[in-house]
């Protein structure tokens, strides 16, 4: 089972763009609690805290606000431009009991055989979505590549799941692959090398029929 975190939070009283972009200059991500039918929160959370323990693998919370705690799962975090830092964060009211579907981060182990061949490893996915009760989620999937030879790639169906725990993505997803690399032939480097600019002379005078008899 996940750890839970505890969190502390802030209600927002107001709405918008321009006041989730203040409470980002104090530090802070905007995010809204919603679930088990109830009214949804605009709250705020201490950025280094939050950002600290999503790196961590943590995406279950126990979260304060006022006097009030509730225990929620990340649902879905919205990132600026860059795809790098959290700008916005959807919780959701969980009960210890029930089943929820969510995304977790793929780790992968081992070195691939087929790296000791000349292949290289690409991975395709790093979460996967999976379904489980709140208190048999993992904080992250391990996926083995040390039987990957050069040619292999490992689906989302290969995934060994821990007990209690469902594939909720596409089982085709191709998760992580090993390929060679592949020279160039020559007529691609020939295709990709620019040609020569082609040299425009004045074209020179003819002599005329008199000239040529001198």
């Amino acid at each position: 089972m996940e750890e839970t975190v505890a969190l502390k939070a802030e209600k927002r009283p107001e709405a918008g763009s321009k006041h989730a972009e203040a409470v980002r200059r104090q530090g802070r991500i905007p995010a809204i609690i919603y679930g088990h039918k109830q009214k949804p929160v605009p709250v705020s959370l201490d950025a280094h805290d939050f950002v600290q323990s999503l790196h961590h693998g943590h995406r279950l919370f126990d979260v304060r606000l006022g006097r009030k705690k509730e225990k929620v799962i990340v649902k879905d975090l919205q990132y600026d431009y860059l795809g790098k830092n959290v700008i916005h964060a959807d919780l959701m009211r969980v009960d210890v009991t029930e089943t929820v579907t969510v995304t977790v981060p793929i780790e992968l182990k081992g070195t691939a055989a087929g790296t000791h061949e000349g292949g290289i490893i690409e991975e395709y996915a790093d979460h996967i979505e999976i379904r489980c009760r709140v208190t048999d989620m993992p904080e992250s999937i391990i996926v083995s590549v040390k039987d990957l030879g050069i040619g292999d790639s490992i689906r989302a169906a290969d995934i060994e799941l821990p007990e209690g725990v469902e594939l909720a993505s596409d089982p085709t997803t191709v998760v992580v692959t090993c390929r060679t690399v592949s020279a160039k032939t020559t007529e691609q480097i020939e295709e990709e090398t620019p040609a020569a600019p082609e040299v425009i002379t004045e074209a020179k005078e003819q002599p005329s029929e008199e000239e040529q008899e001198k």
